[in-house]
C-alpha cells in the first residue's frame, strides 16, 4: 500500500531534478520604449494625417500610437509605451498624451 503512495511522489519529484544543460536564453529587449509627450506638444493644431502620426510616434519615443477620433470613448488601460492623439471633426490635433 505504501508503494502506491510513494511511487507518484517520486515521479513528481523527479521532474524537479536539475540537469547540466545550459539554461534557456530569452531575447532581451534592446531598449525600453517609454512615451514622452513633451517633445511633440508643438504639433497640437496640426492636421491628423498618417505622416503626422509617424512623426509623433518617432519624436515621442513611444512604441504604439492610438488615434482618438471626436466623440469617441477610450479605454482606461495605461501603457507607458503608447502615445494618444485626439483630434476634432476637422482632423486637427487637439491633444497629445501618453498612456
Amino acid at each position: 500500500m505504501r508503494a502506491l503512495f510513494t511511487a507518484p511522489a517520486a515521479l513528481a519529484l523527479g521532474g524537479c531534478a536539475m540537469n547540466d544543460a545550459a539554461p534557456a536564453t530569452f531575447p532581451q529587449e534592446t531598449g525600453r520604449k517609454v512615451c514622452e509627450a513633451a517633445p511633440v506638444q508643438g504639433l497640437v493644431g496640426e492636421n491628423a494625417t498618417a505622416a503626422m502620426g509617424a512623426r509623433i510616434l518617432g519624436e515621442s519615443g513611444a512604441r504604439t500610437l492610438r488615434w482618438g477620433p471626436p466623440n469617441s470613448a477610450w479605454t482606461m488601460d495605461y501603457r507607458e509605451d503608447r502615445v494618444n492623439v485626439s483630434y476634432d471633426a476637422d482632423m486637427v490635433i487637439e491633444r497629445i498624451t501618453c498612456g
